[in-house]
């Protein structure tokens, strides 16, 4: 179970760094764009201009909609996500425990109903043949990496049922805060 456990980590923690490097191409692009926006401005000065780049808006929304998703299974398996411990703290470890196994069971139902609706709207996308307005990109591609994340996220929250209770996390010290 180790094995797997750390292959599924490995995965997790690829698919996140997959998806900084989605975000980075972002900022280049971003980067780019201000740049030539910039020396648009400066050109005017003489009468001349500099295109922006085509199709920004079109690469950032679809980009940011792939890389977002992709951050989330890490965070799972990092248990990054909002807990209530600060309100179970003093409660009996028997309940604590409960409701985290039933947190973790809630969060894999969630997260491969999301998953079914995401492929669902995949279907839905490509049948209908949208495309991104300005690059004319075809749009139910960029559904698969949500798809991936919400499935990957499934897996880490299911393992996660199965492992030993958490301790308790002191929250007076501050690595509870920045550890």
């Amino acid at each position: 179970m180790d094995a797997l456990r750390r292959g599924v980590r490995w995965i997790a923690l690829a698919w996140a760094i997959l998806g900084g490097l989605i975000l980075l191409a972002i900022v280049g692009v971003t980067v780019t764009n201000v740049g030539a926006f910039t020396l648009d401005r400066i050109a005017r000065i003489w009468g001349g201009s500099v295109g922006a780049l085509p199709g920004y808006e079109d690469f950032v929304r679809l980009a940011i909609g792939s890389a977002i998703p992709m951050f989330l299974p890490y965070c799972q398996y990092r248990r990054g996500h909002l807990a209530v411990d600060l309100f179970l703290r003093r409660a009996p470890a028997g309940l604590r425990n409960g409701i985290d196994r039933l947190s973790l069971i809630l969060m894999v139902g969630l997260t491969l109903f999301l998953a079914y609706w995401m492929v669902e709207g995949l279907f839905e996308t490509r049948e209908d043949g949208t495309l991104s307005p300005v690059l004319g990109w075809d749009e139910w591609p960029f559904y698969v990496t949500g798809i991936i994340s919400l499935i990957l996220w499934a897996v880490v929250a299911f393992m996660q049922i199965f492992e030993a209770p958490r301790s308790q996390p002191d929250l007076s010290s501050t690595e509870a805060w920045h550890g």
